[in-house]
């Protein structure tokens, strides 16, 4: 039987897609905008309004998916993808506004792209490297950082610093889980 791509969960999942690349937009386009005169509080408000639709996109997506048994191939490809796109436009803005430390976000994102290599490995190994508690803890936590730094609210970069720590701690159960299996 074949699967039905077209389904709502690939359709959030592409939307996030979507909304990544406008959200960086309103980050560091401040001053070249066609929004020139704004205050640059409101580009930080539409940030942040793509930002949570976003990350809300990311939740329903999955629980949908397999909530109504509508799990396909190409939804495994887009998830991980915009939930990585998200968390890089995020990142790169903050970056781009001071807001955000570079160190902390090399840590973060060095951890993705090297777990990202580790279950790639393990698929052609026929090997799984399944989520972790740790690992949907540390989105959740990654996301409300990213948040509070768009938002430049107080504790952002504590909340950051905490989710680059736990970030390499749900990277090392990865890894651990991962060299069980070989």
């Amino acid at each position: 039987m074949k699967e039905k791509n077209l389904n709502l969960p690939n359709i959030l999942a592409s939307f996030r897609i979507a909304l990544a690349p406008l959200m960086l937009w309103f980050m560091i386009d401040q001053q070249n905008s066609i929004f020139q005169g704004w205050h640059s509080s409101w580009f930080d408000y539409f940030a942040g309004l793509i930002f949570v639709l976003a990350s809300v996109t990311d939740f329903f997506d999955g629980y949908i998916a397999r909530s109504w048994n509508q799990m396909t191939v190409l939804g495994s490809i887009l998830d991980p993808l915009a939930d990585k796109m998200l968390m890089l436009a995020g990142f790169i803005g903050l970056i781009v506004l001071n807001r955000a430390s570079a160190f902390a976000v090399f840590l973060i994102l060095t951890r993705e792209f090297f777990i990202t290599g580790i279950r790639v490995v393990a698929v052609q190994q026929g090997k799984s490297v399944a989520s972790t508690m740790s690992g949907k803890i540390k989105t959740v936590l990654q996301m409300i950082a990213i948040g509070f730094l768009i938002m430049n609210w107080p504790y952002g970069t504590e909340l950051l610093w905490l989710a680059t720590f736990l970030t390499l701690y749900s990277g090392y159960e990865y890894i651990r889980d991962y060299l069980k299996q070989i």
